[in-house]
């Protein structure tokens, strides 16, 4: 069973408008959020990724631009810019699609 408490929200990330990746999760794990990739399950109940980094260069650097970018649409739900679960607004609703570009 998952823990929907620590799922904060999924994002996709497009790759120099050429490449995108759909359905990374943010979680709240114990020293801060982080990314998970797209997984899918295996038939022994296992989950094995999709898509992922081949190096650490890599996957901090994308873990980096989409905590600041999940960060930033937090800064907005809470300053009234946005609203949770309204339309196509973003923000820490588990619902919700946070898309960025690089």
């Amino acid at each position: 069973m998952r823990d929907d408490n620590k799922l904060k929200g999924f994002a996709s990330i497009t790759l120099d408008d050429s490449f995108v990746i759909r359905g990374l999760k943010i979680i709240e794990g114990a020293s801060g959020p982080f990314i998970a990739m797209p997984s899918r399950k295996r038939k022994d109940g296992t989950f094995q990724d999709i898509a992922h980094p081949i190096n650490m260069e890599t996957r901090e650097w994308m873990e980096g631009q989409i905590i600041a970018a999940y960060k930033q649409e937090v800064q907005r739900m809470e300053s009234g810019e946005i609203r949770s679960g309204s339309g196509g607004d973003h923000g820490d609703d588990p619902g919700s699609v946070m898309e960025e570009s690089f």
